[in-house]
């Protein structure tokens, strides 16, 4: 099977065309939430976030049942009460480093094929979660609707997982466990990248 000719791989050329943009920073764009719409373009919106959320979908899909609905269905149930942190001012130090971090860290388990006990994985997800989670919550204007904004987010966070888990599905295939690898890669080499910005 040529890898030209194989439908897997439109999905995965437009989720690497998602990764290149270097402009990320997304969590820094205060003053942008103006409802649902808002809501859902705040994590399309970096890249920083976008490889974090495909990431998952992919180390959950390479990582099989139950992970690859485990894993995507943590991270935005706990991003929903980092958001809720964030909407009411409670202090969270540290969440630059901690959202670049998360691809370098889920990069890295896609790359290497980690595979940590179930509860761990769900553990590391939930983290940076959070994370993401206060990051979108810190930045609601006074006066607009939280809820609408959280709902935004939350739902272009699951899409962004299932993005992940449908390139991921190449992994059932041994060509598609390298291309999948490689993309472990590509996030990896986007969050130190991130890491990099956040501490300089």
């Amino acid at each position: 099977m040529k890898l030209s000719r194989s439908p897997s791989v439109a999905p995965l050329l437009a989720a690497f065309a998602a990764l290149v943009p270097v402009q990320a920073e997304a969590h820094i764009l205060k003053g942008e939430a103006v409802g649902f719409v808002s809501g859902f373009l705040h994590p399309i919106s970096g890249a920083d976030h976008v490889i974090a959320m495909v990431a998952v979908g992919l180390w959950g899909a390479q990582l099989g049942q139950p992970a690859i609905w485990l894993l995507p269905v943590t991270f935005p149930l706990i991003m929903a009460v980092g958001g809720f942190l964030g909407l009411v001012g409670f202090p969270l130090p540290g969440s630059e480093i901690a959202i670049a971090l998360s691809g370098v860290c889920l990069g890295a388990a896609v790359l290497l094929e980690l595979r940590p006990p179930l509860w761990v994985a769900a553990a590391l997800v939930g983290m940076f979660g959070l994370f993401h989670g206060y990051a979108h919550g810190s930045e609601l204007p006074p006066g607009q609707n939280a809820l609408l904004y959280s709902l935004g987010f939350v739902m272009a966070t699951g899409l962004l997982h299932a993005t992940g888990i449908a390139i991921g599905t190449v992994h059932r295939w041994p060509w598609g466990r390298i291309v999948l690898r490689g993309a472990g890669g590509v996030v990896l080499s986007g969050g130190l990248m991130f890491l990099w910005s956040a501490l300089t």
